[in-house]
Formats: C-alpha cells, structure tokens, sequence
C-alpha cells in the first residue's frame, strides 16, 4: 500500500472536539512532534470519516481503539502513513494520550487511533503519539468508553 503524505500542514495548535455517546473529549493535537499524523487526522475528521463510527476494541488498563470503517479493526481509508514514533521528540504514551494504531508494519497506520487507559510505556518504541487529552473531564470520558460506542463527531479547531 502507497505511503500517503498529507496535504495539511499542522501549525501545532490544533485542538480535537470528539464528541461520544458518552461525552466529549477535548484533545491537544501534537502537530509538531507528529506532523504526518496530525494532518492525517485533521484530513479525515475534516472530512467526517470518523463521524458514526465505532469503537471496536476494548482492554482493560490497556486501550479504548476505534477509526475502523469495518469496525473490525481490519479497515483502513485506503492508503498508510510514515510512522513517526522514532523521530518523536515526546512519544510517550500516559494515561489519556492519544495515538495511531497499526498492524505489525511499521508504515501501516492509516486511520485507527487508541487512547490509553494508564500510562503503557512499552508502547514507546512502536506507536506514534499525537496528542494528549486536555483535561481531568475528557480523561474520564475515554475511561468510560467500551466496545461499541459511538464517535459522533470530531472537530478540529485552529486549523489553518
């Protein structure tokens, strides 16, 4: 599969609104640690991708996974991105980060994104980073999410 580089070119003080089922997550995105993965997302959410989706996996003390369009875990918007873990300045993954999932190809994140339920630091050297929750709320709004809940919608502010 092609590497695809986003047209978006993120000025690092983009903001992600993911309203759930179960709440909204307020999101500060990391665009210039990530800047591929910042401006994939902001492409996709821009263009309502993530609007309806699922979240199709949950784990325990572990990740709340969603961006699937199969809700399978097994679908990608049709193209991969650069993996950006080893040239991130501040890749770690803490209790509320955001980040990119990917098959055991190191380019081969697309879409699907985890957040982080407690710090999973062994993640470090393998998964981008691209953003944190922004406050104690958002947190415990990803804590409360399960398998099959519901992305409403994503919006981004303070994109150029």
């Amino acid at each position: 599969m092609a590497l695809y580089t986003p047209e978006y070119k993120p000025n690092g003080k983009e903001t992600a609104t993911i309203t759930t089922n179960k709440g909204v997550i307020r999101v500060q995105l990391h665009g210039e640690d990530a800047p591929i993965h910042v401006g994939n997302f902001v492409e996709l959410a821009q263009k309502g991708y993530y609007d309806g989706l699922k979240f199709h996996r949950y784990v325990p003390d572990f990740v709340i996974q969603g961006g699937c369009p199969l809700g399978t875990g097994t679908g990608n918007p049709g193209y991969s991105i650069h993996e950006e873990y080893s040239t991130n300045p501040h890749n770690s993954h803490e209790d509320g980060t955001l980040a990119m999932a990917r098959s055991s190809m190191p380019n081969s994140a697309g879409s699907q994104f985890y957040f982080c339920l407690g710090a999973q630091h062994f993640l470090d050297p393998n998964y981008t980073v691209f953003g944190d929750c922004m406050d104690a709320e958002s947190i415990e709004v990803v804590h409360s999410l399960r398998k099959g809940d519901v992305m409403e919608s994503i919006v981004i502010e303070n994109a150029n």
